[in-house]
């Protein structure tokens, strides 16, 4: 399988050549500097040179048809899935025969070097070497090959001792795996072919194949990597939104970690194994085996256009006291006695330093009143209560920000949730900035700093936004989610699905994204949507595809009905907007499947 340090298709090229990518590293860094007894200690060391380029990208200029061509009709033809491996090593060893010693840049781990590797901010350790291919008796597309400094000595790293890549690979005995080694451009047509078989086969294995495709049937086996194909390209263009997709590569690199980890357990345990062995080894199967399935949802595109599969809120709703009495909860950094002059005489106080303390302690009917400062708390990704969440002062002032730690940050299940004259800033999580699971949430006079994805309201819920500012979203500003309803009245929406996207039919949705089937509800006023890098409004229209249901198949607006479907379409959406500003967006009001 390819190494960590394969790069994506169309990345490879720059990131080999130049030498701003060769950073100086101190003596201390160093693994062995010098040979043990410090002989040579005194001689100056050999620079090394900068990596010559390598060979660009092949698949990096195929579109996602093309790509799906190449693995599903050329490579795999049909095969089953526990064929597909010896398909592919068949595919690269008949390209290897074309030429038996090239020249490459052998890419590994920096840990094979340093002995603080992860202290330094470089992806790999690039040399370049001489190779030589002699094919395996038994076909294997993760097998190694022979390599030898090449001369002149090149690296990706400025002063990495010749001595030390001489002493690494005598320890290795001179065999990398030949996923790890990258093509150099300026020789033949055939060395070209191998650069080429050699990113074909990383891709395979780095984003579509999976140790689990071996209990998939030989006839959907094709139409799995070409769904995997489709995400991957819906990661490049930037329809799934940047964190989301972080979340899903972070899941599979998790995956594959712990895969690996529990094969070398297993290989370690000699003889009969012991209970805590045991145990061991059933506690990694079974965080393998919900990982395997959180991937598998992941890869269902019907499950991913349509959102989120069950509530990320597990926490029992408390409802009002017995005794029917509320509270109110002063957060602030310093308590004074001017915080409360305004407040009634008989109102039942509380002061908390910790807004996470304070949102603990609520149940429903309680107010929650934050004083200026910057605040963090979990328990905002689970608001059950019915409870009112307001600033005091300037909202610039008062900013509540997430923790990089959670996925989530501000998620509510209440029936009537109101936040009020805040700045809520995102910082690291990957949900939306707010999500409206169920219930109503009313936000009015906040701020919302998106670092993730906008404001999602999921099926059946409901949001109202009043006088507020979204901005910077890596998605849509608002998402509606089928069944949902939103009531969105002198809002700015503003520098959302801001990524760069390679495809303008794709990755477009700036400011509000509405997805139909069963139509959303959404009343817009005097709102401002601008400088957003796509469309105003868009609205997603059911493909054939997503339109089945437990009774059968209902009638959906396809690509291509004409504007009768498209006018309907409008009517059952329940759409009213008046007096809205759409301006400096990429693009207007579309409809898209």
């Amino acid at each position: 399988m390819a190494s960590g340090a394969a790069e994506q298709p169309g990345e490879g090229a720059g990131a080999a050549s130049g030498a701003a990518k060769r950073p100086p590293l101190s003596a201390r860094e160093r693994r062995l500097a010098v040979p043990v007894g410090g002989a040579g200690a005194e001689e100056e060391e050999e620079e090394a040179g900068p990596l010559p380029a390598q060979f660009p990208s092949h698949l990096g200029a195929l579109s996602g048809s093309g790509k799906a061509a190449l693995y599903c009709d050329d490579l795999l033809k049909g095969c089953k899935a526990e064929d597909a491996n010896e398909a592919i090593s068949k595919y690269l060893l008949e390209k290897l025969k074309m030429k038996e010693k090239w020249l490459g840049i052998w890419k590994t781990n920096p840990e094979l070097f340093f002995v603080n590797s992860e202290e330094i901010p470089i992806p790999y350790v690039g040399v370049l070497v001489e190779v030589t291919c002699k094919l395996p008796q038994n076909p294997s597309a993760n097998f190694k090959v022979s390599v030898s400094v090449a001369e002149p000595f090149s690296s990706n790293i400025a002063n990495i001792p010749r001595q030390l890549v001489d002493e690494v690979l005598e320890e290795m005995d001179h065999c990398v795996p030949l996923l790890e080694v990258y093509p150099v451009e300026g020789q033949d047509s055939a060395v070209y072919d191998i650069a080429k078989a050699l990113e074909i086969v990383r891709f395979f294995y780095d984003f579509l194949w999976r140790d689990w495709d071996d209990d998939e049937k030989s006839e959907t086996y094709a139409a799995l990597i070409e769904e995997r194909i489709k995400i991957w390209c819906d990661i490049q263009n930037g329809t799934i939104p940047a964190p989301i997709a972080h979340r899903f590569r972070r899941n599979l690199e998790k995956y594959k970690s712990l895969h690996l980890e529990l094969i070398h357990y297993q290989s370690n345990i000699k003889g009969e194994p012991t209970a805590e062995e045991a145990v061991e080894c059933w506690k990694k199967y079974y965080e393998l085996v919900m990982l395997c399935g959180l991937l598998k949802i992941w890869e269902d595109l019907r499950l991913r256009a349509h959102g989120p599969l069950t509530p990320r809120i597990l926490k029992r709703r408390k409802g009002h006291r017995d005794d029917g009495k509320t509270v109110t909860y002063i957060v602030a950094k310093t308590a004074a006695a001017e915080m409360v002059k305004e407040l009634a005489p008989d109102t039942l106080l509380q002061q908390h330093d910790n807004l996470n303390l304070a949102l603990d302690s609520c149940y429903s009917g309680d107010n929650v009143l934050i004083f200026p400062g910057e605040y963090k708390a979990a328990n905002l990704s689970m608001l059950t209560e019915d409870i009112v969440i307001k600033g005091v002062g300037r909202r610039e002032e008062i900013v509540i920000v997430s923790d990089p730690v959670y996925d989530s940050f501000i998620v509510s299940r209440a029936q009537n949730l109101k936040i009020m004259n805040i700045t809520v800033q995102q910082q690291g999580t990957l949900d939306g900035i707010i999500v409206v699971e169920s219930g109503h949430t009313f936000l009015e006079n906040c701020v919302l700093k998106c670092e993730g994805t906008g404001v999602c309201v999921l099926v059946g819920a409901s949001l109202t936004i009043i006088n507020s500012e979204i901005t910077g979203a890596q998605g849509a500003g608002v998402e509606l989610y089928p069944g949902s309803t939103a009531t969105l009245e002198g809002n700015k929406i503003h520098h959302c699905n801001n990524f760069r996207t390679c495809d303008s039919s794709h990755g477009s949705f700036g400011g509000i994204n509405i997805k139909v089937l069963p139509a959303p509800k959404l009343r817009m006023k005097n709102n401002h949507i601008y400088s957003n890098n796509g469309y105003g409004v868009t609205i997603i229209k059911p493909s054939e595809q997503l339109c089945a249901t437990a009774e059968g198949t209902v009638e959906c607006a396809a690509a291509g009905d004409g504007e009768d479907s498209v006018s309907k379409l409008m009517q059952e959406l329940s759409l009213e907007m008046s007096t809205n500003i759409l301006e400096d967006n990429t693009k207007g009001i579309s409809i898209v499947n």
